[in-house]
């Protein structure tokens, strides 16, 4: 074994560690961390095997981003997490048969007989001025162009639905329209009122009474 093994072997610990806590953490801000560190370990694995754009992209994009916002969710929105385990056990049986066959899906597809090392053999050295970022680029803008600004639309629904879920017309809510704004003129908002001029008594007049409680 080299010494790329031993990394791989270890980051590969590490990843399943940090998954299985993300399920069996009784804190929720617990589970996000433990998320972020299953993040930059598949960063790390990713590095292994020269995917340098995608494990930069996977820290930015998902622990920068992603975990950030998760945090703040849980954060602020005070979980009641022992409401939360309430019927947990009711629903173990059937977690348990899906998540078994689910795992025996997945062995069943990348088991050694699609995925072993005689099909999926160790990379090509590259030469010095290889681009990652570039050959990413050229594959998915030719040979997945379809498949990519499909993602694209079926992101841009996503986004478009989320927005109409939270637009709501409240009735007591105070605003004004930029447009009525601009179009106002003077003559609307400003009433001249000619009223008659109003004339101050002396202070020494006996009908003043405010000069009668100053005397006082």
């Amino acid at each position: 074994m080299i010494f790329q093994d031993y990394v791989f072997y270890a980051l590969a610990a590490i990843l399943l560690l940090a998954g299985l806590r993300v399920i069996t953490a009784r804190n929720p801000v617990h589970a996000a961390l433990f998320l972020v560190l299953a993040f930059f370990t598949a960063a790390g694995i990713w590095l292994l095997l020269e995917a340098e754009f995608l494990a930069i992209a996977l820290v930015l994009v998902y622990v920068g981003a992603v975990m950030v916002l998760f945090l703040f969710v849980v954060m602020m929105l005070d979980i009641n997490l022992d409401r939360l385990r309430e019927g947990f056990w009711d629903y173990l049986p059937m977690a348990g048969f899906i998540g078994v066959l689910m795992a025996v899906e997945m062995v069943m597809i990348l088991g050694s007989k699609n995925f072993g090392v005689e099909r999926v053999g160790a990379p090509p050295a590259k030469p010095a001025d290889y681009s990652n970022t570039a050959e990413l680029g050229r594959v998915l803008y030719t040979d997945y162009l379809l498949t990519f600004e499909l993602a694209a639309v079926v992101l841009l629904v996503a986004i478009i639905a989320a927005i109409a879920l939270t637009l709501r017309n409240r009735k007591d809510s105070k605003f004004i329209d930029p447009a009525d704004q601009v179009k106002v003129k003077r003559a609307d908002r400003v009433r001249m009122v000619s009223m008659p001029s109003f004339k101050e008594p002396p202070a020494d007049d006996p009908a003043n009474p405010t000069d009668a409680k100053d005397k006082a």
